[in-house]
């Protein structure tokens, strides 16, 4: 399941790349409007601004719900780590010693200074 709404969710990204790329500025109209041949185009001359808009924003719509739902997911399945918190309240682990072995002292012995003695 996920890995097959990671798929749709790449198709639709790369789809959407395409879609804003093919459409045309707002600056392009204007030539448009003195003949420059947009009449001649597949979906008539306005036909294809608002289909090309429409599509963007239906493709778009669905890219922002796979998304939501891949987040959603990750945060379902994502494994829970100890905090400082959990850590601090566990007790440390104390190491073993051999039988008959002194542990060492927390703090060495000095040499006593020359002189004092």
């Amino acid at each position: 399941m996920h890995t097959l709404l990671v798929v749709i969710h790449l198709a639709l990204s790369v789809t959407l790349i395409g879609l804003v790329l093919i459409q045309r500025g707002k600056g392009a109209e204007i030539g448009a409007a003195f003949g420059s041949g947009a009449s001649t185009t597949v979906f008539g001359s306005q036909g294809s601004a608002s289909f090309l808009t429409r599509t963007t924003g239906i493709v778009a719509t669905l890219f922002f719900i796979t998304s939501l739902v891949l987040a959603y997911f990750a945060t379902q399945h994502a494994e829970r780590t100890s905090s400082i918190a959990d850590l601090a309240t566990q007790a440390p682990a104390q190491p073993s010693l051999p039988s008959g072995a002194v542990a060492p002292a927390d703090v060495p012995t000095l040499p006593a200074a020359p002189g004092k003695q």
